[in-house]
């Protein structure tokens, strides 16, 4: 994970943060001694990896039958868990 800016591969981009929410940024990279950037950076490489992670156990789910939400509530009564 990069953690400090490259300035050879890093790309400039201009973002709009709601007043409270660019304070409390600030604050914490002044706490963490870390940039803005970093800590920007950081968060939409977790949450991009969040979606690479759906997108795959969404592959390996493909091939499962599908179920309708009525053949699985009568499962669960005929099972004794409704």
């Amino acid at each position: 994970m990069m953690t400090s800016m490259d300035t050879n591969t890093s790309k400039r981009a201009t973002v709009y943060f709601d007043a409270d929410l660019h304070r409390a940024l600030r604050l914490k990279a002044a706490a963490a001694d870390r940039s803005i950037s970093d800590i920007v950076n950081e968060a939409v490489q977790l949450s991009l990896a969040e979606d690479a992670a759906d997108l795959a156990a969404f592959e390996e789910r493909e091939h499962e039958p599908d179920v309708s939400f009525d053949a699985f509530v009568k499962r669960l009564k005929r099972r004794g868990q409704l």
